[in-house]
């Protein structure tokens, strides 16, 4: 089959090769996800995302009741709603649905990939690398909102780039928005670029589609209106505003999260192995036999990096915790811009693909030598096991005693539908395992006589890559860092014994049994579990 006939049995407007990809793209993820999917909810997912979509199953609210209200819009809760009912509600039916919609984001890419670099090879390894880069695949089966505006931000771009279909673009990214309100600045960056070029020639035209690029505004704007007229604020309760929003302007902090989200964007997760070779590649001339394979075109590379910029600016502004998460559709776009430089600079491009998706795996599996997120790779599944384990302990030695811990696992313990217990077990919650945590614990009158200790942050003994004492104090102003005190010297400071410990890579998790009279056992303390509650979402 000739190039050009290959070309356009892939081309943008082949629907059955579209459902293809699609099919292909879904079969892969669920396979290479199994192991994971009868998993119970972890971090923000049991702390927000679920119990949010099992409101809205339960009562049909839109507006969740048994967790923190902040004003996130409802999408995603009433898609795995819909899930549950069609199914049954299980961590298996929500994990499977998030595979679908990973699937439709990968098939996405695989469109933006084939309009800017008009071949299949391209496009077709743009997007197994992006299923497989650390971030994107452990996301692929979390239940976040994440990942939801990234397949309709995708597909938004996919359908922008191809000028003649402007209206589903302006439908994906209004559902984008729904999903996950700051996925609004996409549009509005491509909004902003239209404007500027209407200054110059075709005015009217670039007008219009800056015009058009506004309307997803309007959905989002009418979701604000709802929840202020139902709960008299308007983007969430004060405290989770302050903490993503108004805490977050410092000019100092402003910077700090942008060298963060620039190492995120350029070599997190193996990152750099891609963008430092395409940097070198860049340094070679272009191959004479690449003159038929037609580079980006400078409006498609302006666009890109138009949704680059902005979202990296935009997320060292807002947001109280640097989540790598929230850069999500911006990596399928630096892996495309990588591999076309790898096919027009480099006769032997496919090893460095080769090299590129092996440091990719091993990314998945071999953690960073430096601070990161468990819910980057596959540490998200060791955190889960761990407190999965931890609590059968408890389950089986105390199983009417009342638990000392800190979020999530205060909700993994109350909530049943969670996946980690039958019925709800008495908590008493404090904010983390730091010391002061801890002095606050042995001065409390809350009655506990088990506690639920874990890493809340990942931090192995060992960090080859660390910035200093200066760094580490700027990220424990802004951003929440601390250190957890080990289960042994937290027995020591509350007149106890560590009875179970277990390590996994880097994470552990312990019960402990504390030498205190059994009084009335009372429910957790809500109060103390707000601040905690916030950091991420």
């Amino acid at each position: 089959m000739s190039e050009s006939r290959r070309t356009d049995f892939f081309s943008f407007r082949s629907n059955s090769t579209s459902w293809a990809i699609f099919i292909l793209a879904f079969a892969a993820v669920f396979l290479a996800h199994w192991p994971l999917l009868r998993l119970p909810y972890y971090w923000d997912e049991a702390g927000y995302y679920i119990p949010a979509a099992f409101d809205f199953f339960r009562t049909g609210s839109l507006i969740p009741s048994s967790t923190l209200s902040n004003a996130h819009p409802p999408l995603p809760s009433v898609y795995l709603a819909a899930c549950w009912k069609l199914f049954v509600f299980s961590p298996l039916v929500t994990r499977t649905a998030m595979c679908l919609i990973a699937a439709i984001a990968l098939t996405a890419v695989w469109r933006i990939s084939l309009i800017a670099s008009k071949r299949p090879s391209l496009a077709l390894t743009t997007m197994s690398l992006t299923a497989i880069y650390p971030v994107f695949f452990a996301q692929s089966s979390l239940a976040h909102s994440d990942l939801f505006a990234t397949a309709a931000t995708l597909w938004g771009l996919a359908f922008f780039i191809d000028s003649r279909r402007m209206w589903p673009a302006v439908l994906c990214f209004s559902l984008a928005a729904l999903s996950k309100e700051t996925a609004i600045v996409t549009p509005l960056a491509l909004a902003a670029w239209e404007a500027w070029l209407a200054m110059g020639t075709r005015a009217s035209h670039h007008a219009r589609r800056a015009a058009l690029l506004l309307i997803p505004a309007l959905p989002l704007a009418l979701w604000y209106l709802y929840y202020w007229h139902r709960t008299g604020y308007i983007f969430g309760n004060p405290e989770y505003l302050r903490y993503n929003a108004t805490a977050t302007l410092t000019p100092l902090r402003i910077l700090i999260a942008l060298w963060h989200r620039t190492n995120q964007l350029t070599l997190h997760m193996n990152l750099f192995v891609p963008v430092l070779l395409a940097l070198a590649c860049l340094l070679l001339d272009p191959l004479p036999e690449a003159d038929d394979i037609p580079p980006i075109s400078r409006e498609h590379r302006t666009i890109f990096f138009v949704v680059i910029l902005t979202n990296l600016a935009f997320y060292s502004v807002i947001g109280g915790a640097l989540l790598t998460r929230y850069m999500l559709p911006l990596y399928p776009l630096v892996i495309l811009l990588c591999v076309h430089t790898f096919r027009t600079r480099l006769k032997p491009w496919p090893w460095f693909v080769a090299l590129t998706g092996i440091a990719f795996l091993t990314g998945l599996f071999v953690n960073p030598p430096y601070r990161f997120t468990p819910e980057d790779n596959l540490s998200y599944s060791d955190a889960v096991r761990l407190q999965q384990a931890a609590i059968a302990q408890i389950i089986a030695r105390y199983p009417n005693e009342t638990v000392l811990t800190a979020w999530p696992a205060s909700d993994e313990l109350t909530k049943p539908e969670l996946g980690y217990v039958t019925r709800p077990i008495s908590v008493t919650s404090i904010d983390d395992f730091s010391h002061g945590q801890i002095q606050r614990a042995a001065q409390s009158q809350q009655p506990y006589t088990v506690g639920l200790m874990f890493s809340t942050k990942y931090l192995p003994q060992k960090l080859t890559l660390n910035l200093g004492r200066l760094n580490e104090k700027m990220d424990a102003r802004f951003f929440g860092l601390h250190y957890d005190l080990d289960p042994a010297t937290i027995a020591r400071l509350l007149d106890g014994h560590v009875i179970w410990h277990e390590q996994r890579h880097g994470q552990w998790a312990a019960v402990l049994h504390f030498d205190r009279p059994a009084e009335a056992r009372l429910q957790v303390d809500a109060r103390l579990q707000g601040p905690a509650r916030l950091q991420n979402q």
